[in-house]
């Protein structure tokens, strides 16, 4: 018979644990350091192209392409960001479904969730910043930091549902479209299309099997089950597909650029910009599109891309501002009125 092997003692294993935590945090540290240079070099590489791009550009041309902006098409594109904005309430009232334990008014829901976008847009670091802001709104309704970060988890998906879902489709069914920025041939354009529609059928499939969860620094955040992620593909693709009709409406009239190539353009021009951690993409996003879209002459091109940045990032940035220092008002008067009561008869 053949002796057993010692069964290690308590100090071994809380040695072993530590060991292994130990190693863990150093490989954490390990990702976040490439991560973060990873994305310093990308900002770095793409102002080195912007600049590079700049520098030949004539100014008074970039002037006359504002100047041949229509009213009309800035109209067009303000109606399209007021689109875009309201479907983006939809990503929190499609959240809340999944982890507010009672119904929560549209009108915070529209605030929060507006609020939270324009600033993470405009600021970056969206995990950070709209997190933040959400906090901010929800709490009033007793939502926890728990709930707050789930939800802000699920939007995200349903913004990155949108992207995947568009960018995978206009290389599958406009390869060639595609061609033109990717500067790869069609059938390998499609191939990466059906890559990435494939990776969000077999998400689908693995959250249809039984419900699924996350743990995520210590957090535990629960997937929305089939019929929420069937809704988060759909809203997101339109709200993409609606964002980037922002920037069609104001490109030069008679470019002949296909909106199925902006957009895929546009797509891919955003997920460098949230890689390089740039705030609000910027840089980065203006490099992508004017390399992207050489069919269009590149001073009428940076013309309506800083139209676009005005329209969809600036306008909103503003109002989202004006929107919470309002509310700061009426809730700190609220309190006041609440502390020193209602004065006797």
């Amino acid at each position: 018979m053949t002796d057993s092997a010692p069964a290690p003692d308590a100090a071994t294993v809380e040695t072993n644990h530590w060991q292994r935590k130990a190693r863990a945090l150093r490989r954490k540290r390990l990702f976040r350091r490439v991560g973060t240079i990873a994305s310093i070099i990308l900002f770095a590489v793409a102002i080195f192209v912007l600049v590079a791009i700049i520098r030949d550009l004539d100014i008074e041309e970039v002037k006359g392409a504002y100047a041949r902006t229509s009213w009309w098409q800035v109209a067009m594109a303000l109606g399209l960001v007021a689109m875009s904005y309201l479907l983006l309430t939809f990503y929190d009232a499609l959240a809340l479904k999944a982890v507010a334990p009672q119904p929560v008014p549209y009108a915070l829901t529209a605030l929060a969730s507006f609020t939270s976008f324009a600033v993470s847009f405009t600021l970056g670091f969206p995990l950070l910043t709209a997190a933040t802001v959400r906090f901010w709104v929800y709490s009033a309704v007793g939502l926890g930091a728990g709930a707050i970060a789930s939800l802000s988890l699920i939007a995200s998906l349903t913004f990155w549902f949108g992207m995947s879902i568009v960018l995978g489709s206009v290389m599958v069914l406009y390869p060639a479209a595609a061609a033109s920025f990717t500067r790869l041939p069609a059938e390998m354009n499609l191939y990466i299309g059906l890559a990435i529609l494939a990776a969000v059928a077999l998400y689908i499939l693995w959250t249809a099997v039984k419900p699924r969860s996350l743990t995520m620094q210590g957090w535990t955040f629960h997937l929305p089950r089939l019929s929420v992620s069937l809704a988060q593909m759909v809203l997101g693709a339109a709200d993409v597909c609606i964002a980037c009709g922002v920037l069609y409406v104001l490109l030069p009239s008679g470019h002949g650029v296909p909106f199925a190539t902006v957009v895929a353009a546009y797509v891919f021009a955003n997920l460098l910009g949230i890689a390089s951690h740039a705030p609000g993409g910027i840089g980065v996003f203006e490099a992508t599109i004017l390399l992207a879209l050489p069919g269009i002459p590149r001073e009428a091109l940076l013309g309506s891309v800083l139209l676009y940045r005005c329209c969809y990032y600036l306008l909103p940035f503003i109002l989202a501002v004006w929107l919470l220092g309002i509310r700061e008002i009426i809730l700190r008067a609220r309190k006041l009125k609440s502390e020193i009561g209602e004065p006797e008869e």
